[in-house]
């Protein structure tokens, strides 16, 4: 089985070229699908995926 490539909140950030901080912030708020494994947040990098192509698509309907 193909192993699921993690984020880390520094990971995350760079991928979507944010702040770490507002990665947290939104994490925290529910606005990023992401989990903790103790104190740290994890993102799955399929998962963020979908969320941006959701994000797309949901401003798409809404502009239309």
């Amino acid at each position: 089985m193909p192993e699921e490539t993690l984020f880390t909140v520094d990971e995350l950030a760079t991928y979507l070229r944010m702040k770490p901080v507002t990665i947290y912030k939104h994490a925290k708020a529910g606005k990023l699908p992401g989990f903790k494994v103790g104190a740290n947040w994890r993102f799955k990098k399929s998962t963020i995926d979908r969320w941006i192509t959701d994000q797309e698509k949901e401003r798409n309907h809404i502009t239309k």
